[in-house]
């Protein structure tokens, strides 16, 4: 158990004048520039306006991009519809009630002459309905 004791004794020994070459960490060293916290901190301002920067950058490709495929779809789509039907006729125009009566008076002559003709033709067919 001496042994022990005394190996740790020497360990620690050997340790202690390590521990003391540690030169202190809130003193700058000869030849290092000191810490400047405003420098850091403009530092991190810059990175992180170049980072947002740089995702702008990518939001508006992405827009640019997506937009161009809209149009592209709008297009196919527009293409791949069926025409349009034709449009039915429109309604016949309207007429002065002159024009209305010459009409009535030759649609009623064409009906007469032609019941004139198919009283003729029955006639003809039916010879003893005399």
């Amino acid at each position: 158990m001496t042994a022990i004791r005394v190996l740790a004794a020497v360990l620690l020994l050997a340790a202690a004048p390590v521990q003391a070459q540690v030169p202190p960490t809130w003193q700058p060293r000869p030849g290092v520039q000191a810490f400047d916290p405003n420098r850091y901190q403009a530092d991190q301002h810059r990175y992180e306006i170049d980072r947002l920067r740089a995702r702008a950058d990518q939001r508006e490709a992405l827009a640019r991009q997506q937009e161009i495929e809209t149009r592209l779809n709008r297009l196919r789509i527009e293409a791949a519809r069926q025409p349009e039907p034709v449009p039915p006729p429109p309604y016949r125009a309207l007429r002065s009630p002159e024009e209305e009566r010459g009409l009535r008076l030759s649609a009623e002559e064409r009906r007469r002459a032609t019941a004139n003709r198919v009283g003729q033709i029955d006639a003809w067919l039916d010879p003893g309905a005399d």
